[in-house]
């Protein structure tokens, strides 16, 4: 395999290395801090990000929308969006 840009260094701004499943939940925090979130199939998310106080709710997102939030929790009660990957 080549890696033309194995020598840059990661940044938030930078395309996701290391994507994952989210699987939303009340108590249990991501397991990486994503440098944002896709959703699938649209919806409402509920989430906190990593530096908030309280969760806020990102309502009636289209089908593959992009969430540029580094969230620490996404909520499984109010969130009706699925498919929600988080990019690393």
């Amino acid at each position: 395999m080549q890696d033309p840009f194995e020598t840059h260094a990661d940044a938030a701004f930078a395309p996701s290395r290391a994507p994952f499943a989210v699987v939303p939940s009340d108590t249990e925090a991501l397991s990486r801090v994503p440098k944002g979130l896709f959703v699938g199939t649209g919806g409402d998310v509920v989430l906190r990000g990593i530096d908030a106080a309280a969760d806020v709710t990102y309502r009636n997102l289209p089908d593959a929308s992009y969430l540029a939030v580094r969230a620490l929790y996404v909520r499984a009660t109010g969130t009706s969006a699925a498919d929600i990957v988080g990019e690393a």
